[in-house]
């Protein structure tokens, strides 16, 4: 037990980091370095490392619950926010390759007027620019409004949100197309949303169901579920926090029912993820994500071609990103990652796979960065400041042996 003051993550970390400098083992190597991450205040994390022989190691470090100290486990369903998009992009590539959909096929075609009208250059994108972002459709993300009423002072816990309702924030002339589509990259949750409602008018099938239908039961993803329009055991889910800075504060405001509990954090969990719907709304078991992530990699979930459409990687507004059509090719130092990273109000999470090595990794954990600034930390900072991706190869390369032999 901790004494005198001192934290269990300030414990661990003393114990581990001497590990890392003395040729210990990748997993007291590993673990070392999720210490880290902790120690910048993420509540907890939970890790699971995938080959093609399954996931051969798993991991949650960190408490659950702030309050109680209820520790963190790898049974725990973490909000995985944008990492959602890569299973819209699965479907839409599905629907693709079945000649159901053309991705040069612009957005008028397949949604309504009525469904589309207000929203800058929603009147002349094309689907495969909704999917790599250049589009030039603003995101309903950061419309002031939208940002105080979904992560803010003016949130109300109790409601869930209709699918499209985040399309109104951008019918009252406040945002702005940021450029031409096909001109450039800008980044829009507007788009998933989109491509949502294009998944629905197609198939005639709720979202969620074709999403389970097409990728997740085929698999046995029995843990990765769409928070608001699928039932989520509410025992398996820790509490959620967010970094309440001064940005937050200004921008976001403070919901009457979150609480300030440790340090720069906010207790946000009298909240759920339903206003993100197709754009962030799925929680999901670091297990279950990496095993998604694999199955991905490995042609299971989509044709070869398909594949090579979402990793079609151009440069993006992040120097350290490209983007593709569902996937992004992200740079952590010499570390590469072809995957996804997702941040909202009390999650963040990363997933992906290590170019031309048997080796994919998530991670989540139970708070958001989103509109909190620089000081904010969160799973991409943690892969980019530490050697968490580098311990992670060393460990499978380590454990693969074992794990191909059971």
């Amino acid at each position: 037990m901790a004494r005198a003051g001192i934290s269990v993550t300030l414990l661990a970390w003393l114990v581990l980091a001497p590990l890392a400098a003395h040729g210990a083992s990748p997993e007291a190597r590993l673990l070392a370095e999720l210490e880290r991450g902790r120690a910048r205040g993420l509540p907890s994390l939970s890790v699971a490392i995938a080959t093609r022989q399954g996931v051969i190691w798993s991991a949650a470090v960190g408490e659950a619950d702030l309050v109680t100290h209820s520790r963190a486990h790898p049974g725990y369903l973490y909000g995985i926010g944008s990492i959602t998009k890569v299973f819209v992009a699965c479907v839409i590539e599905q629907l693709v390759d079945e000649g159901r959909l053309a991705l040069d096929a612009p957005v008028t075609a397949l949604l309504d007027a009525a469904t589309l009208d207000g929203i800058p250059n929603a009147d002349r994108a094309t689907l495969r620019q909704l999917l790599d972002y250049t589009s030039g459709i603003p995101s309903w993300e950061f419309d002031p409004l939208w940002i105080r009423r979904g992560r803010g002072s003016e949130l109300d816990p109790t409601r869930v949100w209709g699918k499209a309702e985040t399309l109104d924030y951008l019918r009252a002339g406040r945002d702005h197309a940021t450029h031409a589509p096909g001109a450039g990259y800008t980044y829009s949750n507007t788009n998933y949303t989109l491509l949502g409602l294009v998944i629905e008018r197609l198939t005639g099938q709720d979202a969620a169901s074709e999403i389970r239908r097409r990728v997740l039961d085929p698999h046995g993803l029995t843990d990765i579920r769409l928070e608001g329009f699928e039932p989520v055991d509410a025992s398996r889910l820790p509490s959620r926090y967010h970094f309440g800075t001064a940005e937050f504060v200004r921008d976001a405001g403070l919901s009457p029912g979150f609480r300030r509990v440790s340090g720069a954090l906010i207790d946000v969990s009298h909240s759920n993820l339903s206003t993100e719907w197709t754009a962030g709304a799925m929680v999901a078991t670091a297990h279950d994500l990496a095993l998604f992530a694999r199955e991905l990699r490995d042609g299971r979930i989509v044709s070869a071609a398909a594949l090579a459409r979402m990793e079609s990687f151009r440069p993006s507004d992040d120097p350290d990103e490209d983007m593709g059509q569902g996937l992004a090719l992200d740079r952590y130092g010499r570390e590469r990652l072809i995957g996804y990273g997702g941040n909202v109000l009390g999650f963040g999470a990363v997933v992906g796979w290590v170019p031309d090595e048997d080796v994919v990794i998530a991670v989540a954990t139970n708070v958001g960065a989103m509109h909190s600034g620089e000081r904010a930390y969160y799973p991409e900072k943690l892969l980019r400041e530490t050697r968490v991706i580098e311990f992670a190869r060393a460990l499978a390369r380590e454990l693969a042996p074992r794990a191909g032999s059971r």
